[in-house]
């Protein structure tokens, strides 16, 4: 028992020192790529419900191209600012402005999202939804941009 107990305690550490770090990473490299796909029209299997989600919250003011381009930017910035580590309070408010468009189909399209309200959740719907994980990733590392730290041991 004393070998697993030490082998639990260094992997604990092990995963406090570096667990930010590879979340931070993950989510970096999830923004850079769906924002990557967008800039190819076609590409995304989200575009044509991002860029009607676009059309209503912006009032039909910005063309479907532009608006395409602009998400694409907008989630390429994010991802490039999370992997390199720049910025992270202007990253994470990005983030969390552009997970606030995302989620909004919930609200707007009801019935792309759901099946049967409230459980029973479309292909489109699990793509949301699972943006809930992306948002407490987001909070998780904002927790740390001021030098907060994971800590592995429990009085600390």
């Amino acid at each position: 028992m004393k070998d697993i107990s030490a082998f639990d305690t260094i992997l604990t550490r092990w995963m406090a020192k570096y667990g930010i770090s590879f979340l931070r990473i993950s989510l970096a490299l999830i923004f850079i790529w769906f924002g990557g796909l967008k800039f190819i029209p076609g590409a995304s299997p989200a575009e044509e419900l991002a860029l009607s989600t676009i059309s209503i919250l912006t009032f039909d003011l910005i063309s479907p191209q532009i608006a395409q381009f602009m998400l694409a930017s907008l989630e390429t910035l994010i991802g490039l600012l999370l992997i390199t580590g720049s910025f992270m309070r202007f990253a994470i408010l990005l983030l969390l402005i552009q997970m606030g468009g995302t989620m909004s189909p919930i609200l707007l399209f009801p019935e792309l999202v759901f099946n049967q309200f409230p459980f029973v959740l479309t292909i489109e719907g699990q793509y949301i939804f699972k943006n809930f994980v992306v948002i407490s990733a987001a909070i998780v590392i904002g927790a740390t941009v001021r030098g907060g730290k994971l800590s592995a041991d429990p009085d600390s």
